[in-house]
């Protein structure tokens, strides 16, 4: 265990000097992400949410103890076996993190560095407690207190107990040291970039969002608010790590089919064009019916499809050779959104801002792609650093290769948020609230029933914009007893929302959602 531990510390260390992704913990865990099939990954997003990765990475650390338990008790009797089995760790954490799609040859230092000191610590202390083969007899004539002295001296000289605590002791001192250390130095680090980012001031938009109407928010109590908070802003993504990425260092590199301008652009490059103001809901394709991964705020930033014709790209409906952008994060993360769609007049953005302010960090600062109407899988590329134009047939992105589809608009779709699951109302007028969203075609109309009854429709809260969710309200005349409330919604289209209950996998889940109430 303290060679264990001396491994994670020095390899934290190591780390501040290469870049915090390429520690272990988060290689490994890199690794178990871009493996996981997505029934597993599904499961862990809807039983464990924002969650899953803290569960993932305590899950790696209760996996690394048991293993080091285990080379332990082999180490006592083998100890150059047991020094191996530490190594053959280090050459896993070594291969995770240089292997990754965004790895470089230097990510496999620290596992290799933290493998090598702790295979030379469990060496060390697995030599102080050697267990004793024999025991000297008293030779002939000894007094019983002769004999017993030479047993607690065969005894001491086998099992060194007081060198044992010391090399320990100092072992874990000095690996604590060394991880603290290390940690220092990625947080002085992180400073300079969080001081970065506090230094932007956003300019102000050449096109900036219509008021909020008046009427978009209901207020009701437990129905959510209009604009999401950035602090309560879903985050579903692959990143151990939340990247931090220096803006005066970031650029973005425009190419690929049918570019016939390449470009490279600057952040201040960015924030020196035309930028746009628009409200957008954003819906992860992870999201369960009736799920909390949808949310609306305020983005600002510039129209992708401007970008796109300066570089000479046209989409394939003007004849176009690339149907297929893909965006590039920092982190490894691939994304194919259509190129008819980020091209056909819809708000499709390069973020620079969000609720007034610069990106957060965990929404993708310095920059992120917002493309309202498709699922953010296909579309919402966080810490974006390069776009390819390229064609479906040529590339499978990150979560197609993982069997998700290839293009996802956003499904129609409805949720309860008041009253909550299992809640106990008193009878008379219960308001019914929730939210609906089908963007870029808006919603038309929210109807609810109780019990299987007839549909009643719902009042509709103003509109803000076809990319945005809409609050719905339905005065319930309720009744004692236990009751189930379902809703559904009908979009601009015409189309309703079907009852068929589909999982996430491959393309969004379907089906109305439903909440049970007992009313006293």
């Amino acid at each position: 265990m303290i060679a264990g531990f001396t491994a994670l510390c020095v390899a934290e260390l190591v780390a501040a000097a290469v870049r915090p992704e390429a520690g272990p913990v988060t290689a490994v865990g890199g690794a178990v992400i871009d493996r996981t099939p997505p029934a597993v990954k599904d499961f862990a997003v809807r039983n464990f949410g924002t969650d899953d990765k803290l569960v993932l990475q305590l899950g790696i650390l209760v996996l690394l103890a048991v293993f080091a338990m285990a080379v332990g008790v082999l180490a006592l009797r083998h100890r150059w076996t047991g020094a191996a089995a530490v190594l053959v760790f280090g050459v896993v954490g070594a291969v995770s993190a240089a292997g990754r799609p965004e790895g470089r040859p230097g990510d496999a230092l620290p596992s290799a560095v933290g493998a090598l000191v702790a295979a030379g610590v469990l060496y060390l202390l697995a030599g102080r407690l050697r267990v004793p083969e024999t025991v000297p007899s008293p030779a002939a004539g000894e007094t019983d207190g002769g004999a017993q002295g030479a047993l607690d001296g065969g005894a001491q000289g086998a099992f060194d107990r007081r060198g044992f605590v010391i090399a320990a002791t100092a072992a874990a001192a000095a690996s604590a040291g060394a991880g603290l250390l290390g940690r220092q130095l990625q947080a002085s680090q992180l400073a300079g970039v969080s001081a970065s980012r506090g230094d932007i001031t956003l300019p102000a938009p050449a096109s900036a969002a219509p008021p909020i109407p008046s009427g978009a928010d209901l207020g009701i109590r437990g129905l959510s608010s209009f604009t999401t908070p950035n602090k309560d802003f879903y985050r579903v993504d692959t990143a151990l790590v939340v990247p931090r990425v220096d803006a005066d260092r970031w650029r973005l590199r425009i190419h690929g089919k049918g570019v016939a301008r390449p470009v490279t652009l600057s952040f201040q490059d960015l924030l020196g064009r035309e930028l746009v103001e628009r409200d957008i809901t954003l819906t992860c394709v992870s999201n369960q019916v009736g799920g909390p991964y949808v949310g609306t705020a305020r983005w600002i930033g510039v129209r992708l499809a401007d970008l796109l014709r300066e570089a000479g790209v046209k989409p394939p409906s003007k004849g176009g050779p690339a149907d297929q952008i893909v965006a590039r994060s920092v982190d490894g993360m691939t994304i194919g959104t259509p190129v008819e769609e980020v091209m056909d007049g819809r708000d499709a953005l390069l973020a620079v801002g969000m609720n007034g302010e610069p990106l957060p960090f965990d929404h993708g600062f310095p920059v992120r792609m917002v493309v309202p109407g498709l699922y953010g899988y296909v579309s919402a590329c966080k810490w974006i650093q390069d776009i390819e134009l390229t064609t479906f047939d040529t590339y499978d992105a990150y979560w197609v290769k993982r069997d998700w589809s290839r293009e996802a608009p956003i499904k129609t779709q409805s949720r309860i948020d008041t009253p909550r699951p299992f809640a106990a109302p008193r009878a008379g007028t219960v308001p019914v609230a929730g939210v609906a969203w089908a963007q870029h075609r808006g919603i038309a109309r929210v109807e609810v029933r109780v019990d299987d009854g007839e549909w009643h429709t719902a009042r509709l809260a103003a509109e803000a914009g076809r990319d945005t969710w809409r609050q719905w309200v339905w005065e319930w005349a309720a009744t004692t007893g236990h009751h189930t409330l379902e809703v559904r919604a009908t979009d601009r289209t015409g189309a309703t929302q079907t009852d068929k209950r589909v999982g996430t996998v491959p393309d969004g889940a379907t089906g109305w959602h439903s909440v049970v109430v007992d009313v006293t």
